[in-house]
């Protein structure tokens, strides 16, 4: 995990590669920490793709730090 906060704006959306970047985590720990319900996220209504919002991923990682 990155030592440095996400740069993130609060309302925007984030795709799961996105946030594996920012968070300087892999798809495998994001999925693991989403099922443990450590880190929240969304799903697209039309594609049912998961995204996660900007504050979401600052909360995660302000909790982990």
């Amino acid at each position: 995990m990155t030592c440095d906060e996400p740069n993130v704006r609060s309302n925007s959306r984030y795709s799961i590669n996105q946030t594996c970047e920012l968070l300087g985590i892999t798809r495998k720990t994001l999925a693991k920490y989403t099922q443990e319900g450590l880190i929240q996220c969304g799903f697209k209504p039309v594609t049912l793709r998961k995204f996660y919002t900007g504050i979401s991923i600052l909360q995660f990682w302000r909790a982990a730090m």
